[in-house]
C-alpha cells in the first residue's frame, strides 16, 4: 500500500525521468509525518486545555528538576523560537498563572522563569495522557522499528547541526 506521497513521486517520474526524486520521498514524508503528529497532540493538548507551545515550556520547566527554574533565553533555546515569542508565551503563562517570572537572583540582567505550584501541577496531570497519546500515534511502528526510526532521525538531525549547546548555567539553587 502506498502513501500520498508516492503518488507525488510518480508524477514526478512521469514527467521528469531524468531526475531522481527520490529527496522529495524523505523530506515529504517528514513533513507529512510532522503535521499529522502535531495535529494528534494539539488535539490532545487541546482536551487538556493547553496548547502545543504551553506544555512545551511546562514540560521543559518540570524536567529542569527543582527549582523548575530557566532563564528566559534557555527556554527560548528549547522551544526553538524567537526572544519576542517567548517573552510573549511567558505573558501569557503568568496570566494564566502557571509560571511566574522575575529577575534571576545569580545574574541580575537576566530574567528566571519559574513553574508554579499550579504549573507543575497541570504538567503532571497532563504528562500521562501525552505519553499514551504518543504511544497511540507510533502504534503502526513495533518497538525496534520506533528505534531503527529514532536513530535514522538523531542522525539526519545531527547532520542538520541539531546537537544540543553548552549546558545552561543553573539560575537558583533553593528548591520548591
Amino acid at each position: 500500500m502506498g502513501d500520498n506521497v508516492d503518488r507525488v513521486l510518480e508524477q514526478w517520474l512521469a514527467e521528469r525521468p531524468d531526475l531522481d526524486a527520490s529527496p522529495m520521498g524523505v523530506i515529504g514524508r517528514v513533513q507529512r509525518a510532522s503535521r499529522r503528529l502535531e495535529r494528534g497532540l494539539s488535539e490532545n493538548f487541546a482536551l487538556h486545555g493547553l496548547q502545543l507551545w504551553e506544555f512545551d515550556i511546562l514540560g521543559t520547566l518540570r524536567r529542569s528538576g527543582p527549582p523548575y527554574r530557566l532563564t528566559a533565553g534557555a527556554l527560548s533555546a528549547s522551544a526553538m523560537v524567537t526572544s519576542g515569542a517567548i517573552t510573549n508565551r511567558i505573558d501569557r503563562l503568568v496570566a494564566k498563572g502557571l509560571v511566574t517570572r522575575e529577575t534571576d537572583p545569580a545574574n541580575r540582567r537576566s530574567v528566571a522563569i519559574t513553574l508554579t505550584e499550579s504549573g507543575w501541577q497541570v504538567i503532571e496531570d497532563v504528562l500521562a495522557h501525552h505519553v499514551a497519546e504518543e504511544e497511540r500515534l507510533l502504534a503502526a511502528l513495533s518497538a525496534d522499528e520506533r528505534r531503527q526510526l529514532a536513530a535514522l532521525l538523531r542522525t539526519l538531525l545531527v547532520g542538520l547541526g541539531d546537537v544540543p549547546s553548552a549546558p545552561v548555567p543553573e539560575t537558583a539553587q533553593e528548591s520548591r
